[in-house]
């Protein structure tokens, strides 16, 4: 599943080639998505004028002076800019023709992904307005994480990928940042030291400009806006790793499963 690095990839690569062109035209080829595709979509955003390409999460907000479009990558969702005149892909389920001869495409071969649209404040919206911090703002320091954690009984792992408490720290980049922190996946969240959450907090924000700065992490289904793979997936230092030799101590990094996902983590380097 695309992650939040993945996403924003995603929107620095688009955002100039959309921020001030026109929509001419919206087709829709498959609506059956996660959520239908909003009925009314082409409609209501003909002929509007792209204002700009924000991130939420790990949604992707295109603003019009009359709304926005709520896009959601799902698990094997992506969006390419290509000419016009490219012949469509197999799973391309929405395109956005603009002016300038470009069309940007969803393409979605599980369909788990969402393509959406409210004329309403989008941060407003469901499945925007519970959403916790943003990892890389300001906000999310070491008071924020560690007044929450002193409340929670659940293992750290659950806790940071918790979309409440704070965004976009999907499986892949949480696994990494407890590695670096030196915590083990499974201690409870209320039994981590002020110290060591202002190491995760640390740990959370750099793993996660790493990869936004590489291109993401590079997985099956993933493809940043120009079409291209992450290249994130070299620098993994425990995710994917089972049985091999940690990077730090030499010890063979464990394999173990929490809420119906994998984990990998040293058994040595955290505690």
């Amino acid at each position: 599943m695309p992650e939040l690095p993945e996403v924003e990839t995603t929107r620095a690569g688009i955002e100039p080639h959309l921020r001030g062109q026109c929509v001419t035209e919206v087709r829709v080829y498959q609506r059956q998505l996660r959520q239908p595709v909003t009925m009314g979509l082409a409609t209501a955003l003909k002929n509007k004028e792209i204002c700009s390409v924000e991130r939420r999460g790990k949604y992707l907000l295109l603003k019009s002076a009359s709304g926005t479009v709520i896009i959601h990558l799902g698990m094997s969702g992506s969006l390419r800019l290509v000419d016009k005149e490219v012949a469509l892909e197999k799973h391309d389920h929405v395109e956005f023709l603009m002016a300038s001869g470009q069309s940007l495409r969803y393409r979605d071969p599980r369909r788990f992904g969402l393509v959406l649209w409210t004329a309403k404040d989008p941060l407003q919206h469901p499945l925007l307005a519970k959403l916790g911090l943003e990892p890389l703002d300001d906000e999310f320091d070491v008071d924020y994480l560690y007044k929450i954690a002193q409340q929670r009984r659940v293992a750290i792992k659950s806790f940071i990928m918790n979309g409440q408490i704070v965004v976009g720290v999907g499986n892949i980049y949480a696994s990494e940042a407890l590695f670096r922190a030196g915590i083990h996946p499974t201690r409870a969240a209320k039994r981590i030291s002020r110290a060591r959450c202002e190491r995760l907090v640390g740990a959370i924000k750099s793993v996660l400009a790493e990869a936004i700065k590489q291109g993401g992490t590079t997985l099956r289904d993933f493809y940043n806006g120009a079409g291209e793979p992450g290249y994130f997936k070299q620098r993994l230092q425990v995710y994917g790793r089972g049985g091999e030799a940690c990077v730090r101590c030499g010890s063979a990094i464990r394999q173990i499963v929490q809420g119906q996902r994998s984990t990998w983590y040293c058994g040595r380097c955290q505690r």
